[in-house]
């Protein structure tokens, strides 16, 4: 048994899989920055070959099915500990029982890896709901959000559909990353706090106004706060305009 630490990328965690088959089995996959020594077995650096990568996604693909390859990359994306772990142990499984093996409910691999899926399927659910754009210069639409799992290219087709011709930016505030789309094309850049467009002239007025409205229709004494965050977890409202404190006018 071995540890394998790898880049944190999707090709690198499928060098993983193709060095538990082809070299030795993993005790424990880890991103070198998650990694602390085990006495107990030594480690290998994997590093990321594109063509090992590509004969993992294949073999998923045709020997489970290419829906079972699109949930191995979502769970991929989430950001529960020991994710690499559980999605090896559920392709291991795939590759034994094949297409049949997301039908397995019961067998505790294939619930702790669908419980990842149910995570990240929410969190990409919820950023439907409550992304909240602000106009630009250059009438730029922007936004910023900090979810839990790195689902931002899961959310591009609704976005690109709703904003088909106007340019916006949806950064993922913790992953310094962000969606960039015009006209329905889109890609996933770096974007850090320097790349962040200049608020419009309007923009400013708009938030107040919208702070106001919601201020002025909530009845104070149905105040509950604990349903709000049954139904809006508090970890949103820090980007919700509705919900943010906006300094008095002069």
């Amino acid at each position: 048994m071995r540890d394998y630490i790898y880049d944190g990328t999707f090709d690198g965690f499928l060098n993983c899989v193709y060095h538990h088959y082809y070299t030795e089995h993993a005790n424990g996959i880890f991103t070198k920055d998650r990694y602390q020594a085990n006495l107990l077995c030594g480690y290998t650096e994997v590093e990321t070959d594109v063509e090992k990568a590509d004969r993992v996604y294949r073999a998923i693909e045709e020997k489970i099915s290419d829906y079972d390859l699109r949930c191995v990359y979502r769970a991929f994306l989430s950001s529960i500990p020991n994710k690499e772990m559980i999605i090896l142990k559920y392709i291991v499984y795939g590759f034994c029982k094949g297409r049949q093996v997301s039908s397995l409910h019961a067998d505790s691999i294939v619930n702790d890896f669908q419980a990842i899926l149910k995570k990240v399927s929410a969190e990409a659910e919820r950023m439907l709901q409550f992304v909240r754009f602000s106009v630009m210069e250059g009438n730029i639409l922007y936004a910023e959000v900090e979810p839990e799992h790195d689902v931002l290219e899961l959310i591009h087709t609704h976005f690109c559909d709703r904003f088909r011709n106007e340019p916006f930016i949806i950064r993922d505030v913790g992953r310094d990353k962000a969606m960039i789309a015009y006209q329905r094309h889109w890609y996933i850049s770096a974007f850090d706090d320097g790349m962040v467009p200049v608020l419009s002239g309007e923009e400013e007025e708009y938030r107040r106004l919208w702070k106001t409205f919601f201020d002025n229709i909530a009845i104070k004494e149905r105040k509950n706060l604990r349903c709000q965050r049954q139904f809006m977890p508090q970890r949103y409202w820090k980007h919700l305009t509705e919900m943010t404190q906006l300094p008095d006018s002069d």
